[in-house]
């Protein structure tokens, strides 16, 4: 048999009919008991079609029709099933007869599947081959008597079809075919199968047992069909004539204008609007909007200003990425490696985020927590979210928070008002030119507030990812939806962020970095970016070691890298003057020459003093940029009354005077008759008195400096102290110990004294720096007693309090307003 064009299909199909007998098929004696089965996803085959493997669809790669002469093509009861059971399948197919075409040395070998008969299952059989069932073949002339009824039928369905077949487009080879059919199953399948029924129409038909009574399903089927098609045909040509008419009263219109000298929208930019709608295919919300507006511009004046306001709406509607997505890069090898390559050290950070990353890619979902790094200037927040971005694959896009005071910088402003636009997270989108950027939200600790409204609450919507799938910009005034945007908040101080909105971010820390890794970084990182930037190669400016550790420690006081990036390119800077001069030798930076270069250091540290001072301890509190070691004094006066200076905050003044009441109570039972802090003016004060101090941390080693005046004991110089302390001498637990105990490390400060519920907190500490700290826990004050002064101190007794209450002139009197 030979392989016709798929042009000719329908007149092959009679053929082969004809040349095989099929339309009065039996069973032969050789015909197998089961047939393989060949489920149909999309179709229906009837017999005497003759199907190519183009029209078998994804049938077509089926094992068994390369390995069978018959198969059984069964339809499933849901086509977007991709791999059926026997539960998913039609009862009633299509027996089939495989015929090959063709050779392998000619290529690849081509298939034709021929129906020839209607079988139903009666057992499904489960082989090593595949599925195979066994089956009934139903006689095709079963009941098929002539009789005039059955002869008004097939010359109505005729009639029905002759007129269907202009109407659809259909091939009028297959006006023939059926006018020469004299079988009303024959006709029924023949009909059936040329009028694109659907999957669960043709099945209903195939199993109709009876031929009459199939034949008069189908002619029923086709007089709706032909009722359709009629009736689509008649609104086609009034829509037709509605589009002339249009065109007609458009024309009049502009001719109209043009005698009255003026102008409308012009239907090209019209037309493009549209056009451009259609292309980026908004909500259906935002469509109807946007259609609305179209069909006002299109009545307005073309210069008049409400005319440019809706230009601008629709430029914004259709520049906006409504459906563009970028792929997501789910390699969590080459995520790790970008962190690492743009940042050194910060290794909790860096295992947070490869974890967050590692939890999206096993979801799948784009919905996760909103991140919020916290943390002090210069420590590579915003580079984070850019490094974040690059390992994602997706685009960045910054958005500066800082001084934001106005509702509509979050929410756009309505289309009412002159130069209405919309918000920042919009006009971030529209930057990217994708729907799921990374959108680093930065300092979103300065946002203020004043009578235009709070940004902060407007951002409570943004940052939600239960309602951000449906944020309405007032100027676009249709939802957008944010749900697959990650967002990534910065902040220097978590106080100031509005607690409903920290609440909803997750709080990652960056602290502040030691000397060491500011050395690292800057070797690593600053200066080679430096040299780039100055027109340097590598190698013509060289820095020592040391010079390094000096620009670190003498000429930047900070947490971050900010500050020593700008003292490397003062140095590039002279450098590349000398070099654009002529002289590009080599430059050596070392200790010697770095003033050279820098100038008089201007953050050169006091030694701290090696020598045991009565009254003179050491706290440890933590700034913005970092930890700091304060040292404080305390003395005793001819007076009364407690005094403390040096610029400090109600708090500290508070736990000033708890440590004093504290310091009396424990002094009777060292000594019972000591009443040197109840007879004598109390003064307190923490040096660097222009620098404002606050909080509780500084408790307890104003409590050691009072009892070391008291005693007369001197305080050892070689150890610092953080807690706060209670009434009764409880340390309580206090924050920013990584910091702490980094300044101390930097003061060569060797044994730090802690809250014992801060020990946890020292595994932030990197393990080569805890390492040379002695850490020692304290949970009230008597230990820290025991652990600062330098003489061993009478045994302590339970504290008892006295019979009386000390003398009127040893009673604490109100805080001087000295100092504050």
């Amino acid at each position: 048999m030979r392989l016709l064009h798929p042009t000719r299909f329908l007149k092959f199909s009679l053929a082969c009919v004809d040349e095989t007998g099929m339309s009065e098929f039996s069973c032969p004696s050789d015909m197998p008991t089961e047939f393989p089965v060949v489920p149909m996803r999309e179709s229906v085959v009837f017999p005497h079609m003759v199907l190519p493997a183009s029209a078998l669809g994804e049938a077509a790669a089926h094992p068994a029709l390369n390995e069978s002469e018959w198969v059984l093509l069964l339809a499933q009861r849901h086509p977007q099933v991709t791999d059926p059971e026997v539960g998913d399948l039609c009862c009633v197919g299509t027996l089939a007869w495989v015929v090959r075409s063709g050779t392998e040395l000619s290529g690849p070998r081509r298939i034709l599947v021929q129906g020839v008969g209607v079988a139903q299952v009666e057992a499904f059989v489960e082989t090593s081959t595949g599925l195979h069932a066994r089956v009934e073949i139903w006689d095709s002339h079963e009941g098929a008597q002539w009789s005039p009824e059955v002869e008004s039928l097939m010359r109505s369905l005729r009639a029905k079809f002759e007129e269907l077949v202009p109407l659809r487009g259909l091939p009028r080879e297959i006006l023939p075919i059926v006018a020469n059919t004299e079988d009303p199953g024959h006709l029924a399948n023949v009909v059936a199968s040329n009028l694109c029924l659907e999957v669960s129409e043709a099945q209903a038909i195939l199993e109709v047992r009876d031929p009459v009574s199939r034949l008069r399903k189908v002619d029923s089927t086709a007089r709706s069909a032909l009722d359709r098609t009629i009736e689509e045909a008649e609104k086609a040509c009034e829509g037709s004539m509605r589009d002339d008419r249009e065109a007609f009263l458009r024309e009049q219109l502009r001719a109209i204008q043009d005698e009255l000298q003026e102008e409308n929208a012009h239907p090209d930019e019209v037309t493009d609007y549209r056009r451009r709608i259609d292309d980026v295919q908004p909500t259906d919300a935002c469509r109807e909007e946007a259609l609305r507006q179209l069909a006002r511009l299109q009545k307005m004046h073309s210069e008049s200003p409400e005319a440019q306001v809706v230009r601008n709406y629709l430029d914004w509607i259709t520049e906006l990425p409504w459906n563009v997505l970028s792929e997501d890069c789910g390699d969590l090898d080459r995520a790790r490696k970008v962190l690492d390559t743009d940042h050194a050290h910060l290794e909790t950070v860096k295992t947070r985020l490869l974890e967050f990353l590692g939890v999206r890619k096993l979801r799948g979902d784009t919905r996760g927590p909103i991140l919020c790094f916290s943390g002090p200037p210069g420590v590579g927040k915003t580079s984070l979210g850019r490094s974040i971005a690059r390992a994602m694959g997706r685009e960045f896009v910054r958005i500066s928070l800082g001084g934001v005071r106005d509702e509509a910088e979050i929410r756009g402003h309505r289309r009412t008002y002159v130069g209405a636009m919309p918000g920042r997270i919009l006009q971030s989108l529209k930057q990217a030119g994708t729907r799921n950027p990374v959108v680093l939200l930065d300092e979103i600790d300065k946002v203020g507030t004043d009578h235009r409204g709070d940004p902060a609450a407007a951002l409570l919507e943004v940052l939600d990812p239960e309602q951000n799938g449906s944020f309405v910009d007032h100027f676009i005034n249709a939802p957008f939806d944010l749900s697959q945007v990650l967002f990534i908040a910065t902040a220097n101080r978590l106080e100031p962020i509005p607690a409903p909105l920290r609440d909803r971010m997750e709080l990652i820390p960056l602290p502040g970095y030691s000397a060491e890794e500011k050395a690292v970084i800057a070797e690593r990182f600053l200066v080679p970016r430096q040299l780039e930037e100055h027109g340097l190669v590598a190698g013509q400016v060289h820095w020592s070691n040391r010079s390094l550790s000096q620009v670190i420690t003498d000429y930047t006081s900070e947490a971050g890298v900010r500050g020593l990036e700008r003292q490397i390119a003062v140095v590039c800077r002279k450098v590349a003057f000398r070099a654009a001069e002529g002289d590009s030798t080599p430059v050596r930076v070392t200790q010697r020459n770095l003033a050279r270069y820098l100038g008089v250091p201007p953050y050169v540290r006091e030694a701290v003093s090696t020598e045991n001072e009565v009254g003179v301890s050491r706290g440890l509190a933590w700034t913005e940029s970092g930890g700091e070691l304060l040292t404080v004094e305390a003395s005793v006066i001819s007076g009364s009354g407690l005094v403390l200076t040096g610029q400090l905050g109600d708090v500290m003044k508070e736990s000033g005077r708890t440590a004093l009441s504290f310091a009396r109570s424990i002094l009777l039972d060292f000594d019972p008759t000591n009443e040197i802090l109840g007879r004598n003016e109390v003064h307190v004060h923490v040096p660097a008195g222009a620098i404002p101090k606050d909080g509780p941390s500084a408790g307890i080693a104003i409590a050691a400096s009072l009892i070391s005046v008291a005693l007369r004991n001197p305080v050892r110089s070689d150890v610092a102290m953080t807690g706060e302390i209670t009434l009764r001498g409880r340390v309580l637990p206090v924050g920013g110990v990584r910091e702490k105990a980094l300044a101390a490390l930097r003061n060569g400060i060797t044994t730090v004294i802690l809250p014992e519920a801060n020990m946890r907190d020292l595994e932030e500490i990197p393990r080569e720096q805890k390492n040379r700290i002695e850490f020692v826990p304290v949970t009230h004050m008597r230990e820290v007693v025991d652990a600062v002064l330098e003489r061993p101190v009478p045994k302590q007794a339970p504290l008892r309090w006295p019979a009386r209450v000390p003398a009127p002139g040893s009673a604490m009197l109100p805080v001087s307003a000295e100092g504050s």
